[in-house]
């Protein structure tokens, strides 16, 4: 996708990193179906999720039709200001994304 899809917020407390993050995804299931036509709109959802912290990952998540639209992501891990926090997702339309944050 050429769009940026993923916000990411990261700031440090105390030793440890709070990441929130929204991903714009639609999240389509393939069970609902067009009013005007009654054809099903096709499955299109995001399959994986993987977390990074300076380049090194520290969660990675496999996720289904059954997760809403837009998906929201929060989460801490041990780590300080100034590290890299890298999310990336992948579809089952083989579209993908990747963003990066500097914790502050």
């Amino acid at each position: 996708m050429t769009a940026r899809t993923i916000k990411i917020r990261a700031h440090e407390v105390d030793g440890q990193v709070i990441v929130k993050s929204v991903i714009n995804h639609p999240m389509e299931t393939g069970r609902r179906k067009i009013k005007k036509t009654g054809k099903k709109v096709p499955p299109h959802y995001i399959r994986e999720v993987i977390v990074s912290r300076n380049r090194r990952i520290v969660m990675e998540a496999f996720w289904g039709k059954s997760i809403s639209r837009n998906p929201f992501l929060a989460f801490e891990i041990a780590g300080r200001k100034g590290d890299s926090i890298t999310i990336s997702w992948l579809d089952n339309r083989g579209n993908s994304d990747t963003a990066t944050a500097k914790v502050r």
